[in-house]
């Protein structure tokens, strides 16, 4: 009788531990909802703006522009897409790689990080978020360029909600 009781405690222990497949996949781009919302930087050189929308529970959507007095000097569109268990950073930025969008993917995700990568692409091959506090991210892009090692970094603070 204890070896039947031990034996059914063991198979119910297994099976409550068994991970959900849905609930996996949706996690992951669960772990990247701090990024929604708008972010900016101002510099000298001008003004950096992200901002980031969720469309539905396995993308998000984003959009990047580097404007300088009136002048739109870069401007990128890019998703964050849950397919099964993987995400992906999918980026299109006007006038490069024949408008066509390039796939990064996830290699590390954190509550606080996340790391995109393409070591086929020309540049840049990795991209991270790193959340520094509720309302502030570094955002950076790195890999080799014109055969050297080069990287980027861009702080930006979250605008607050106007309601």
């Amino acid at each position: 009788m204890f070896q039947k009781t031990t034996l059914i405690l063991l198979l119910l222990v297994i099976i409550s531990c068994k991970k959900n497949p849905e609930a996996t996949e949706k996690d992951q781009i669960k772990k990247a909802n701090w990024l929604l919302g708008k972010w900016e930087t101002k510099t000298d050189d001008g003004v950096l703006s992200e901002s980031w929308k969720q469309l539905n529970d396995s993308t998000f959507q984003g959009e990047s522009f580097f404007i300088k007095e009136k002048d739109t000097l870069h401007f990128e569109t890019m998703t964050l897409q849950q397919k099964g268990e993987e995400l992906f950073y999918n980026a299109t930025v006007k006038g490069q790689n024949d408008d066509k969008t390039v796939p990064f993917k996830m290699t590390i995700i954190t509550e606080k990080q996340l790391i995109f990568e393409n070591p086929k692409h020309d540049y840049p091959q990795k991209i991270t978020y790193s959340l520094i506090k509720k309302d502030s991210l570094v955002a950076s892009i790195s890999g080799i360029q014109l055969g050297k090692p080069s990287s980027e970094s861009f702080g930006m603070k979250k605008e607050e909600q106007t309601k």
